[in-house]
């Protein structure tokens, strides 16, 4: 296609008239057609930067032409029609035409259209959507502590996003449930304001817990944007007594620390000894309670009175002062322990012995000595001269049965 002469502003208007004429009859697109030019939506954020391309399969060396939402032209191939900086060529060659628009603007949203002159000419349209970047969210409601047991109402606000942002709670990393989004348009534009509530009812644990509200939107990375406020809750002490040793000895220095955890820290200590009054050498020092000597007479139940001014309360605790004769050096009770065990043991070894001595020697006397029975039946017998003597004498012993006798040997 020739082009007259004329400077270029003056052909690129006339080309420009013609070819958005021949466009309103161009809205069949052919597939197979190789030169029908061929482009894609964008969508990006305001003050980001779009590229826009328009693509033909073939070129018969037609000029290919870029057209803004008014259907001004930005770029007729690689000549410049529109004076905005923003507005540069990226590429140009017979079958591409790019374009980068940068600093985009929401006012840049819409159809921009790309065209070849051809007989006829051909179009092609790319959308840009761009996207309102949500400003960084604000929490309010959480400038004042809140009392243990009270509620508290925040509210977290966001600005200017397209479309409308989507808010987040979380308490830590728990996410928590607020009422549902509130979504107003800002006049005169086409961005949104968000805001989003949050109840809780709070309790000592969630004091200097943070309370994060995030925002969700299409032109954010997640958590690119947030706000964190630590929440402060008043609480009335939680009082415990430490003792300086757990075996306070008679004689010896000795105290007792009152510890308050409360929020404000407690603003007075008052020691006292329940059903008496406190010995005259324990002397009271805030927080602490001192005894220059302790005595058995010291014993008894201590309590300590904490106030913040958010409220008090009170702790116990039993003071048993040990004599000093009393408590025995470990290591001595250890080493008499083990004499003890090695005596017992030399006793018990001896008994064991003896008692083993005892069976054996009975033992082998009742071998020696089993059940041996001698009779003097036949006494007359062995002193006869000859077997008839023996016989009658034998005879006689019998007769005489009352006067046999036996003998154990």
């Amino acid at each position: 296609m020739a082009f007259p002469s004329a400077p270029a502003p003056l052909w690129i208007a006339g080309l420009m008239t013609l070819a958005f004429a021949a466009a309103v009859h161009s809205n069949v697109v052919f597939d197979d057609d190789p030169l029908q030019p061929v482009t894609s939506d964008e969508m990006v954020s305001v003050g980001g930067t779009v590229k826009l391309t328009c693509r033909v399969a073939e070129s018969d060396n037609s000029s290919l032409q870029w057209s803004n939402t008014a259907q001004q032209t930005l770029y007729f191939g690689e000549k410049r029609a529109l004076r905005d900086n923003r507005i540069q060529l990226h590429r140009s060659t017979p079958t591409e035409l790019s374009i980068t628009i940068s600093e985009v603007q929401l006012s840049d949203e819409g159809e921009y259209t790309c065209s070849i002159f051809t007989m006829p000419v051909r179009t092609a349209r790319a959308t840009v959507t761009v996207l309102g970047v949500p400003g960084k969210p604000h929490i309010s409601g959480i400038e004042n502590p809140v009392q243990e047991g009270g509620t508290v109402t925040l509210t977290c606000t966001s600005t200017g996003s397209k479309p409308p942002a989507r808010l987040h709670w979380f308490r830590g990393d728990e996410e928590l449930e607020g009422r549902p989004d509130v979504v107003e348009s800002v006049p005169d534009e086409p961005t949104y304001n968000v805001s989003s509530e949050l109840t809780l009812e709070v309790s000592r644990s969630d004091d200097n817990q943070v309370i994060t509200c995030a925002v969700d939107h299409p032109s954010l990375a997640p958590g690119d944007k947030r706000s964190e406020h630590a929440l402060r809750v008043l609480y009335s002490p939680n009082v415990q007594i430490l003792p300086e040793s757990d075996l306070p000895r008679e004689g010896e220095k000795f105290h007792l620390q009152c510890l308050g955890n409360s929020n404000p820290k407690p603003s007075s200590y008052i020691w006292e000894k329940k059903d008496g009054e406190l010995p005259p050498l324990a002397k009271a020092n805030g927080a602490f309670l001192h005894f220059e000597m302790l005595n058995k007479t010291d014993n008894g139940v201590y309590l300590c009175f904490v106030d913040n001014g958010i409220g008090s309360s009170v702790g116990e605790y039993m003071l048993l002062v040990q004599a000093a004769d009393n408590i025995a050096d470990p290591t001595a009770m250890s080493t008499s322990s083990g004499v003890d065990h090695a005596v017992i043991g030399g006793v018990v070894a001896v008994i064991v012995f003896i008692l083993l001595c005892l069976l054996i020697v009975l033992g082998r006397y009742l071998i020696r000595h089993k059940g041996t029975y001698l009779t003097h039946e036949a006494k007359g017998s062995d002193d006869a001269p000859d077997a008839d003597t023996a016989i009658i004498n034998a005879e006689g012993g019998h007769s005489g049965a009352e006067d046999k006798k036996e003998y154990f040997i």
